[in-house]
């Protein structure tokens, strides 16, 4: 396992993962905007190519978590962890001071997975996710030391 910066050539596979893991995925411009006003983008590569990334925008003292997504294949073994893991690590190291990000309320794994890395629930901010049927976003953030 090893968790690298993404590059172009990352792209496909990216868009993939974010199809497989996404009710209303991001569109291919949507990531080349990302990259274009520098958004940091990681991805998380195992022996069969990439299995995941994370994007983050962090514009210090604060960070905020835009997306994070392991293949559905892959998911409960950890690797979500590490890559949030990686990501919180490498916002410290910019010097960031809080991580924020917002999860769909229905998506429990993920906000038991942010809890357990200290994430706290803030608030919810209602109708945030459009579709068929809006869904609210649970609005949750880390204090870094």
């Amino acid at each position: 396992m090893r968790i690298r910066p993404s590059s172009s050539d990352d792209l496909a596979t990216i868009l993939i993962i974010e199809s497989l893991t996404n009710k209303i995925p991001w569109t291919e411009q949507q990531f080349l905007s990302s990259a274009e006003v520098g958004h940091h983008s990681v991805v998380i590569e195992e022996k069969e190519g990439v299995v995941g990334f994370a994007i983050y925008s962090p514009i210090v003292p604060e960070s905020h978590l835009l997306n994070i997504a392991i293949t559905p294949s892959n998911q409960g073994r950890g690797l979500g962890r590490q890559l949030l893991q990686k990501v919180i690590l490498q916002n410290q190291l910019l010097g960031v001071k809080s991580l924020t990000l917002e999860v769909r309320v229905s998506n429990n794994s993920a906000i038991s997975l942010y809890e357990s890395e200290g994430f706290l629930k803030d608030a919810i901010r209602p109708d945030y996710y459009s579709g068929v049927v809006r869904e609210d976003a649970l609005l949750m953030s880390l204090l870094i030391k």
